[in-house]
């Protein structure tokens, strides 16, 4: 298993930005894909992004898709999601996710979970 721990969420207002990261322990880091969900007061929780274990191949959900970034740095076990422009309708707890040698976007694919991160976007 792999330890994950998010950190840089907060409140803003509509139209700023936030960098989430998320530090990695355990397991090696570059053996896993990537994953940041978000999940807001009622709802399920729902992909955002994705990074393979290299950082070539990314995937967003089509609602962050130009304003929303994933990248990573295998050196430091770490992986971030750059958010910018950002809505109220992107107010939600964001959890860090990790699949094991495989390709995902699905909560299933992932199973290692971090303990979330409240973003907070005022209008």
């Amino acid at each position: 298993q792999v330890q994950l721990v998010e950190s840089g969420g907060g409140l803003v207002q509509a139209g700023g930005s936030l960098r989430l990261s998320c530090a990695a322990s355990g397991r090696p880091f570059s053996l896993y894909t990537m994953g940041w969900f978000r999940q807001a007061p009622g709802k399920e929780r729902e992909f955002v992004a994705a990074i393979n274990w290299s950082g070539g191949s990314t995937s967003y959900t089509d609602s962050v898709k130009g304003r929303f970034t994933i990248s990573r740095e295998n050196a430091k076990n770490t992986v971030y999601l750059q958010m910018n422009m950002l809505k109220p309708e992107d107010t939600a707890v964001y959890y860090c996710a990790a699949a094991l040698r495989r390709w995902g976007t699905s909560r299933g694919d992932f199973g290692s979970w971090g303990q979330g991160t409240q973003v907070t976007v005022s209008s």
